[in-house]
């Protein structure tokens, strides 16, 4: 059967909720295995393998940085701390202290100085005693750290941040969770939209892949409410129809664009519908292997929610209630999603994944 499509929002709705008029079970929704072809999937995670990075990778949330103990995080096997100096910078450097290796993602932040807790040796960012720091980005949402050892390749001066609403009209929110798997499984996951409504029942319906594997056009809004830029997402992007389910029939129909800006990078974009301009961004990090020497990866999931309707302003100023919700939204997908990478990535470590 195919999925209803009239209640598609071709105009401005007073109410962002539809209401499904002939609603299509789990069992006989339209199976998607022939459109989800491994090839176009392949070929779309091989353009964004191939896309520069800049040695930059995400190491968590803004609002992670505090101001008594350091972000940490194990990049590819390099422990990694950041931490905000006494001017109030970021700054970032190894986790291992140069005088005998004790791990400073144990040791406390006084005064924007970091200090070991072994023998006390102080911190403040610039170069000592054998400690070197790391160039580190703050784009408001995340934190990231660039490693020219790991990624080997070009540097480049800051990561590609996808564009954003702006965030003083937006609501932000970061998920962290942790599989055993490599990035590229993240981001092959991302990249198969065509398993949403099937593997997500509780979260999507009717959903459509309009454009696949093609140079996807669409008008994106970047700041609702502040001006609007022309802009395309980059060859090898998918749009697809599909509604949010709220709750029983009632749902919020949009039309998203998935997009990767850079190889451990994929974006959805709403391109129409409520919410337009908001992005949820997925972001693989290499953690290193667990101690049976498996692969472990770090999905960082930055939602950054926007619209121009007037209630939203209220929701703005839920946002401390709200993030929390957002975050376990995030959880519950990716419990599911992190199976379906870590399944991939055992069965290509076996030489079984039929892809």
């Amino acid at each position: 059967m195919t999925p209803d499509r009239s209640d598609r929002p071709a105009r401005r709705r007073r109410s962002p909720l539809s209401l499904r008029r002939h609603p299509v079970s789990w069992e006989d929704q339209r199976p998607t295995w022939r459109d989800a072809r491994p090839a176009v999937i392949a070929e779309a995670l091989k353009r964004a393998q191939a896309r520069p990075s800049g040695n930059w990778y995400v190491v968590g949330a803004t609002r992670d940085v505090r101001e008594d103990r350091p972000l940490a995080r194990t990049v590819a096997g390099q422990e990694v701390v950041v931490w905000r100096n006494g001017e109030g910078r970021l700054v970032a450097g190894p986790g291992v202290c140069p005088h005998l290796g004790a791990p400073l993602r144990d040791s406390p932040v006084h005064c924007g100085t970091l200090m070991c807790h072994w023998h006390g040796l102080a911190l403040s960012g610039t170069p000592f005693a054998g400690w070197e720091p790391l160039p580190v980005h703050d784009d408001g949402v995340l934190v990231w750290v660039r490693l020219d050892e790991i990624g080997g390749e070009r540097p480049l001066e800051a990561p590609v941040v996808p564009a954003r609403p702006a965030l003083s009209g937006a609501v932000s929110a970061v998920y962290v969770g942790v599989g055993i798997c490599e990035p590229e499984d993240v981001v092959a996951n991302r990249l198969d939209p065509w398993h949403g409504a099937w593997f997500h029942p509780y979260a999507f319906v009717d959903l459509t892949v309009v454009v696949p594997g093609e140079l996807v056009a669409s008008r994106e809004v970047v700041a609702p409410g502040e001006g609007e830029t022309e802009g395309e997402v980059m060859e090898g992007g998918f749009a697809i129809d599909v509604s949010f389910k709220i709750a029983g029939r009632l749902v919020v129909p949009v039309r998203a664009v998935f997009a990767a800006p850079e190889p451990r990078t994929v974006v959805m974009r709403i391109a129409e519908g409520e919410g337009r301009g908001s992005v949820v961004e997925t972001h693989a990090t290499p953690l290193g292997p667990d101690d049976r020497g498996r692969p472990r990866t770090a999905v960082v999931e930055a939602v950054v929610a926007s619209s121009d309707r007037r209630g939203f302003a209220v929701a703005r100023a839920m946002a401390p209630v709200l993030r929390p919700l957002m975050r376990a939204a995030a959880g519950r997908l990716w419990r599911d999603d992190l199976a379906y990478a870590e399944r991939r990535r055992h069965l290509r470590s076996t030489g079984r994944f039929p892809g």
